[in-house]
């Protein structure tokens, strides 16, 4: 059977995606350099204010979810762009260690209340599409995923260009980015999308709390979710001491993005398509262990390829882990409250990154010998793969 063409829905759902991403992406890949270097922020206080940052963004995702299913998401996609947008400002001038605290706390916020909003939403049109006979949901997910990464491909050149200014500009433009996505989606988003009915915010957490299979997803996805971190915390240390400078840091986050966007759809389409979602993921989180285990492996000299190696199979797994994880949630959650249980899946995991950025931090500044924080940091996905729920409803294989 043809697949069908996508919906206005899911095509606006995936252009939120991209835009969301420019403007993210413009301000986050600097942020670790202008903490340590600008504000004169410790190692450990970096990676605290950077765990801050996902914590309240991933681990208050499951409060942007349930919001999603009780008042739909125009009003929490609304709200959400509109705190992001004083956080940037915030950012932008705070210099002060509490003041830098509220403003990252704020942007992480924000989207604790659009993401987890457009992401749940794409999951249910790509489950109605599937159903439809309009193809997999893996690969309406793969395309979202694909429209996320086209805008942290171009976010990062954009903030490189504005760093060459000041810090402050380069959050005055996410600001601006912002802006422009809230007025659009005040004129775009629907009020009220079909077959998506509003159900109580209480009567959902207990049932989720007694969903061991759900959970085990969760805790595994945490652990992908702190590896994939090591971009903003372990990588650009690891370019400082190699190269002597953060310039080649937005060409990796470039790098990374390319694949994303030219090899998403293909590697969904040979690989994810036909395995499980469980085989899927424990693939990728095999392949982001390997990623750390090539910088050990290479860190006795300053050549800048253990650093690129990485990125590659960080990446390489991360397009396994994202479609999977998105794909299955639909089949563990509970009627009506998908929202909820797609927040659950990134508030689990933001508390897992915000106790290991800490930890993570400390590794970096402990003086152990180069190899060993990254050899630490590849046994937490590796280990994660035992996580996984032991049965599967979706896929082949």
């Amino acid at each position: 059977m043809r697949p069908t063409r996508l919906t206005p829905l899911l095509r606006l759902l995936i252009l939120t995606q991209l835009a969301f991403n420019i403007g993210f992406f413009a301000v986050l890949p600097f942020l670790a350099e202008h903490l340590g270097q600008s504000v004169g922020m410790a190692g450990w206080l970096v990676g605290l204010v950077l765990g801050l940052r996902t914590f309240s963004q991933q681990g208050l995702f499951v409060a942007g979810g349930a919001l999603a299913d009780r008042y739909g998401i125009r009003p929490v996609v609304l709200t959400g762009c509109a705190l992001r947008i004083a956080g940037f400002v915030w950012l932008g001038y705070a210099r002060q260690t509490w003041a830098v605290i509220g403003a990252v706390l704020l942007i992480g916020f924000a989207a604790a209340l659009f993401s987890p909003a457009v992401e749940s939403e794409a999951a249910r049109q790509a489950v109605l599409h599937e159903q439809a006979g309009g193809g997999p949901r893996t690969r309406v997910l793969a395309l979202f995923t694909v429209a996320g990464q086209a805008g942290a491909f171009t976010g990062p050149l954009l903030g490189a260009l504005l760093l060459s200014v000041d810090f402050r500009a380069v959050c005055l433009t996410g600001a601006a980015v912002f802006a422009l996505v809230l007025a659009a989606h005040a004129r775009l988003l629907p009020q009220h999308v079909p077959g998506r009915e509003p159900v109580p915010l209480a009567g959902g957490v207990r049932p989720l709390l007694r969903n061991h299979r759900f959970l085990g997803l969760c805790c595994a996805y945490g652990a992908y979710l702190l590896a994939y971190n090591q971009l903003y915390l372990a990588l650009p240390a690891e370019v400082e001491r190699t190269t002597g400078s953060q310039a080649p840091l937005a060409w990796l986050f470039a790098l990374s993005s390319l694949l994303v966007v030219t090899a998403q759809l293909p590697v969904t389409r040979l690989v994810g398509e036909r395995l499980s979602p469980r085989r899927a993921t424990a693939t990728g989180l095999l392949l982001v262990a390997a990623a750390f285990t090539v910088v050990a492996l290479g860190r006795g000299g300053a050549s800048p390829l253990p650093a690129t190696g990485f990125v590659v199979l960080l990446t390489a797994g991360q397009m396994l882990i994202a479609p999977a994880a998105r794909a299955w949630v639909p089949d563990l959650a509970e009627p009506g409250r998908l929202g909820l249980y797609t927040g659950a899946l990134s508030s689990v995991s933001g508390l897992i990154v915000l106790v290991g950025s800490a930890a993570t931090g400390a590794l970096l500044d402990s003086g152990l010998p180069p190899a060993v924080p990254w050899l630490v940091l590849a046994a937490v996905p590796l280990s994660a793969v035992r996580l996984l729920p032991r049965r599967s409803a979706v896929g082949v294989g």
